[in-house]
C-alpha cells in the first residue's frame, strides 16, 4: 500500500475544485463536449473544462404532495425554488425559515405523481372536491386525527376505491403543469438550475419502491407515469424507454431502499421471476443512480451486513416508510450489498443491474430544499417538524424526565426521532446547466453528503505520475491517465491500479478526520467487502496491519455542542494501491470521507430546551460524504 498525505492548501484545493480534461470510461480522453451533448460554445458563466463541484437537492415536496398538504404545508414549487436561492419562506408552524449558508446550485421539485395536487384542491372551500365526505377529517387541527384520515385516504388509494373525482386527469394535469412552469420560471443557466421531475411512489405490501424521475430538459411527457398505473418499476422503466424513443430523456433515482425490507435491490423481480439479462439491461439503462442518504435514513450499509465496518451504524432507520412496522430484511435494502450483488449478476448475466452512482437529497416535505443543518433541523414534514417533543428529542408533554418518558407502559417513541438532517447531491460538471448536470448524473460522476458541502474527487488509473499530488495539472493528469468516479477501469497487463482520493471540508462544517476506500469483490462465488483508511488527519499514519488511522481524539462538548477546534484537517488526499488486488477479480471501490464528531440535531434541540439529550439516541454523529464507485472490469 502506498499512501501519500499532502496538505499544501492551495494545490490540493485546486485539484478538488477543478483542473482536468475529461476522459471516457475506458480511460481514453473523452470526445469534445459538443459530441457529449453539451454545447461547445458559447459557454455559460463559470464554465470550467476541468469541471466544477455543484451542490443540489433532487428530492423536494411542496403543497402539491398530499402527505405534505395534510400536515399544513402550503408552500408551492415557486416557494421551494426561492428558498433554494436563499430567500426566506414560512414554515407550517408559522415561523420563517431560511438556508443558514449558501444557496444551492440545482434543485428538482419532485412532488408525488399519485393524485398530484388533489388534496390541495380539496382544501379550497370553493372547490367541489372540498364537499366530498371522503376527505372530511383530513383538515382537523389534531395531528392524530389527520393521520387517521390520511391512512384511510391511502387505503382507498391502494384498494382502488378512491372517489372518481380524484381520478380526473385534468386534476393531475394542473399540478403537472405547475411543476413545469415553476421549473421554467426559476431556471437560470450558469447561476441556478432547475429540473422538471416527480416522485413515483410505489409500495409493495408497505415496502418502499419509491423513485424520483428526473427529466433532462423541458421536453417531458403530457402526464407523469405513476404507481396508480402500475406499482412495478419495470413498467416505469419501459415507459421511460418509450419516452426516450420520442426524444424525452429521463432517469430514475430509487430512494429509501432502507425501508424496502430488502425489495429495492432484490435478485428476484417484483413478479416473482428471477432477474435475467433483459431486466438487468432495462434497469441499468434507466437507473444509473441511487439516493444513499436523506431525512428518512441512510442506505449505505447496515451493521448486520457490514459487521467489520465501525462506521456502518450511521443514521439507520429500521422502519417501513410512513409506519411503525419493523424492517426485517436488510440484504437488498442497502446500496453496498446491492453493489456486491451487482457483481454476482454481472458474472452470470453479462450486465450489472445495480451499477449505481450515489447522490444524497433531503426529501423535505416543507418546500425547503437543502435544509440539512443539524443545528436547525426543520426539513421533515409540516407539523411533525415543528415541535421537538413530536420528534422525540425532548421529553413529550406530561413527562418531566426521560425516565418518565421511557418507563414501561409509556407511549412508543415517535418514528421521527430516527430521521436525519440529510442530505445533498454533488456533481462534477463543466457548468451549471441542465445539460451539463444531467450528463454528470448519467455518467455517475456524482457524490453524496449527509449535509455538509464536502467536495470529493476519486480517480483510478495505472500511469499517474509519481509526483501527481504536487503537480499543478494533477486533475488533468488524473482524467487523461485514468477514470473518474462512476466509470469502469479496464485491466492493464502486469499492472495494479492506483486510486487518487481528494477531499476538502465544508468551511461551514466540521474538520475532516479520515478518508476511506470501501472495496467490494466476489471470491469463490461469495460477496466480500473491506474498508481501508487511506488518509489520516493530524499527521496520523495508516496502520498496515489494521488498515486504520489512529484515533485523533476529536470530541464535542455536549453541554454547548462546541466541537474540538484543534483536531482534524481542512483537506485530505492520498494515492493508494489495493494490497490484495487481483487482476482476475471483478470489484468496485468507492470513497467515504468522515468528519470529526459533532452534535446530532436531537442533541441541539435538547440543549435549546434545557433538557438532557434522549438517552435512546446517539448524541453525536460523524457527518460524511460518499463518492460514486469505480468498477474494475477484468479480462474475460
Amino acid at each position: 500500500m502506498n499512501t501519500i498525505r499532502f496538505t499544501a492548501s492551495a494545490l490540493v484545493m485546486a485539484m478538488v475544485l477543478g483542473g482536468s480534461t475529461a476522459v471516457g470510461a475506458s480511460g481514453a480522453p473523452a470526445p469534445p463536449a459538443k459530441t457529449r451533448g453539451i454545447p461547445a460554445t458559447p459557454h455559460l458563466p463559470g464554465y470550467n473544462a476541468d469541471r466544477n463541484a455543484y451542490f443540489g437537492d433532487m428530492h423536494v415536496h411542496t403543497s402539491l404532495s398530499n402527505d405534505a398538504y395534510i400536515f399544513n404545508v402550503r408552500k408551492t414549487p415557486d416557494d421551494a425554488y426561492r428558498f433554494a436561492k436563499g430567500e426566506a419562506i414560512g414554515h407550517a408552524w408559522g415561523f420563517n425559515v431560511r438556508l443558514a449558508g449558501r444557496p444551492l446550485d440545482f434543485v428538482a421539485v419532485t412532488d408525488h405523481a399519485e393524485f398530484l395536487s388533489a388534496l390541495r384542491e380539496a382544501g379550497d372551500p370553493g372547490n367541489p372536491l372540498s364537499k366530498l365526505p371522503f376527505i372530511q377529517g383530513l383538515f382537523s387541527p389534531e395531528p392524530a386525527l389527520i393521520q387517521k384520515a390520511f391512512d384511510a385516504f391511502n387505503k382507498a388509494s391502494r384498494s382502488g376505491s378512491m372517489p372518481k373525482e380524484f381520478k380526473d386527469p385534468a386534476l393531475i394535469s394542473r399540478g403537472w403543469t405547475e411543476l413545469q412552469t415553476a421549473a421554467a420560471r426559476h431556471n437560470s443557466p450558469g447561476r441556478f438550475t432547475t429540473f422538471v421531475g416527480y416522485e413515483f411512489t410505489a409500495v409493495s405490501e408497505g415496502r418502499n419502491l419509491h423513485r424520483n424521475v428526473i427529466f433532462r430538459s423541458a421536453k417531458v411527457p403530457s402526464t407523469p407515469f405513476s404507481s396508480k398505473t402500475s406499482e412495478d418499476p419495470e413498467n416505469l422503466w419501459r415507459t421511460m424507454d418509450r419516452w426516450r424513443a420520442r426524444g424525452v430523456e429521463a432517469l430514475a433515482i430509487p430512494h429509501n431502499s432502507n425501508g424496502s425490507d430488502g425489495l429495492m435491490f432484490d435478485s428476484v423481480r417484483l413478479n416473482g421471476q428471477p432477474v435475467d439479462k433483459a431486466y438487468a439491461d432495462l434497469r441499468s439503462r434507466n437507473e444509473p443512480l441511487a439516493e444513499i442518504t436523506q431525512t428518512k435514513g441512510t442506505s449505505d450499509t447496515h451493521p448486520t451486513l457490514s459487521p467489520n465496518d465501525e462506521w456502518a451504524n450511521f443514521e439507520i432507520m429500521e422502519k417501513y416508510i410512513g409506519s411503525d412496522r419493523d424492517v426485517t430484511r436488510f440484504a437488498g435494502g442497502y446500496v453496498r450489498r446491492a453493489l456486491q450483488d451487482g457483481l454476482l449478476l454481472r458474472n452470470t448475466l453479462g450486465t450489472n443491474p445495480f451499477k449505481l452512482g450515489f447522490i444524497g437529497s433531503s426529501d423535505t416535505h416543507n418546500a425547503a430544499p437543502g435544509s440539512v443543518e443539524e443545528s436547525n433541523y426543520f426539513s421533515a414534514s409540516g407539523r411533525r417538524a415543528g415541535l421537538p417533543e413530536l420528534r422525540g428529542s425532548i421529553p413529550p408533554h406530561g413527562a418531566r424526565t426521560w425516565d418518565d418518558a421511557l418507563k414501561p407502559g409509556a407511549p412508543p417513541p415517535p418514528v421521527q426521532q430516527t430521521w436525519s438532517a440529510s442530505g445533498l447531491a454533488g456533481v462534477w460538471a463543466e457548468e451549471n446547466s441542465r445539460d451539463a448536470i444531467f450528463a454528470a448524473m448519467r455518467r455517475r460522476e456524482t457524490f453524496a453528503t449527509s449535509g455538509p458541502r464536502i467536495k470529493v474527487r476519486f480517480f483510478a488509473g495505472y500511469d499517474f505520475p509519481a509526483d501527481i499530488l504536487s503537480r499543478q495539472d494533477a486533475v488533468r493528469q488524473a482524467y487523461s491517465r485514468g477514470v473518474p468516479m462512476g466509470g469502469d477501469l479496464l485491466p492493464a497487463r502486469e499492472k495494479a491500479p492506483k486510486f487518487l482520493v481528494w477531499a476538502v471540508r465544508d468551511p461551514a462544517s466540521g474538520y475532516l478526520q479520515r478518508a476511506q476506500i470501501v472495496k467490494g469483490w466476489i471470491e469463490n462465488g461469495v460477496a466480500r467487502e473491506k474498508v481501508f483508511d487511506v488518509a489520516c488527519a493530524d499527521g496520523g499514519k495508516v496502520d498496515p496491519a489494521t488498515n486504520r488511522c489512529p484515533a485523533n481524539g476529536a470530541g464535542v462538548d455536549l453541554k454547548t455542542c462546541e466541537p474540538d477546534r484543534f483536531k482534524g484537517d481542512v483537506q485530505l488526499s492520498s494515492v493508494w494501491q489495493d494490497p490484495a488486488f487481483n487482476p482476475k477479480q471483478r470489484a468496485f471501490y468507492y470513497v467515504r470521507v468522515l468528519e470529526n464528531p459533532s452534535c446530532r440535531w436531537s442533541t441541539w434541540e435538547a440543549i435549546r430546551n434545557g433538557t438532557p439529550p434522549n438517552p435512546k439516541l446517539q448524541p453525536t454523529i460523524m457527518e460524511r460524504a460518499w463518492s460514486s464507485p469505480i468498477w474494475f472490469e477484468p479480462r474475460v
